[in-house]
C-alpha cells in the first residue's frame, strides 16, 4: 500500500500495483527529462491545468524510478496504466503535490 505520509502514490501497470515516490533523486532525473523550465513551473502548469502529456509521463516515470521501479522512460510508453490518461495525470499530479507539502496538507 502506498503510504501518502511519505509521498507515496500507488500507480497501476499492466495490472500490476506499483509504489511512485518523488524522491531528491526522482526530482533531479524529472528536472533532466524536463530538459527547460523548473519544478515551480511545473507545479504551475499543474495547478493551471496547463500541463501536457510529455509532463505526465515525465513525472510517472521519475515517481516511479523513485518508488524502486527498473523501467525507463520508453519502457513506460509501452505499458497499460489503470485507469488510463485521466488516472496518469491524477497520479502525476498527486506525487508533486505530496513532493512539495507537508502530511496532511494534500
Amino acid at each position: 500500500m502506498a503510504n501518502p505520509w511519505t509521498g507515496e502514490v500507488a500507480v497501476m501497470l499492466d495490472g500490476k500495483r506499483h509504489v511512485a515516490k518523488l524522491t531528491l533523486g526522482a526530482l533531479a532525473e524529472l528536472e533532466t527529462a524536463l530538459e527547460t523550465g523548473s519544478l515551480i513551473e511545473l507545479v504551475e502548469r499543474f495547478e493551471g491545468g496547463r500541463f501536457s502529456t510529455r509532463d505526465v509521463l515525465a513525472l510517472l516515470v521519475a515517481g516511479l524510478r523513485g518508488g524502486g521501479w527498473q523501467g525507463t522512460a520508453a519502457d513506460f510508453r509501452t505499458v497499460e496504466i489503470g485507469g488510463g490518461p485521466v488516472e496518469a495525470a491524477r497520479a502525476a499530479a498527486e506525487l508533486l503535490a505530496r513532493a512539495f507539502s507537508t502530511p496532511g496538507e494534500t
